[in-house]
């Protein structure tokens, strides 16, 4: 069974900084693509940012310059680093990922989510 587990939630101040992580542990072949999404109350789930298998990267343009996603292959890990951090990035913080299982083919996974929460 693939599982991803985020980690690095918490409650932070305007102009502060937090840093995700997301492992997936399982069965796992490969991991294709990782991203990571969020959900604030009230609104839809929406994409913040992505790297690729070969590492490229890319950005929702509301935290380009503010966040960098980063992945470690070796510990099947992507993180997000989240600087400068305003009161509008209060979310629920989703991780997502395309994993080739030892028994399961490709699929999409999600995380639990994980709490953001910016505030003085």
């Amino acid at each position: 069974q693939v599982q991803l587990v985020e980690s690095g939630g918490g409650l932070v101040q305007p102009g502060g900084s937090l840093r995700l992580s997301c492992a997936a542990s399982g069965s796992i072949r490969s991991l294709n693509a990782m991203r990571w999404y969020r959900q604030a109350p009230g609104n839809q789930r929406e994409f913040i940012a992505a790297v690729t298998g070969g590492s490229s990267t890319s950005y929702h343009p509301s935290v380009k310059g503010r966040f960098t996603i980063s992945r470690d292959n070796a510990k099947n890990t992507v993180y997000l680093q989240m600087n400068s951090l305003k009161p509008e990035d209060t979310a629920v913080y989703y991780c997502n990922a395309d994993i080739w299982g030892s028994d399961s083919g490709l699929r999409n996974y999600w995380g639990q989510g994980t709490q953001v929460t910016v505030s003085s």
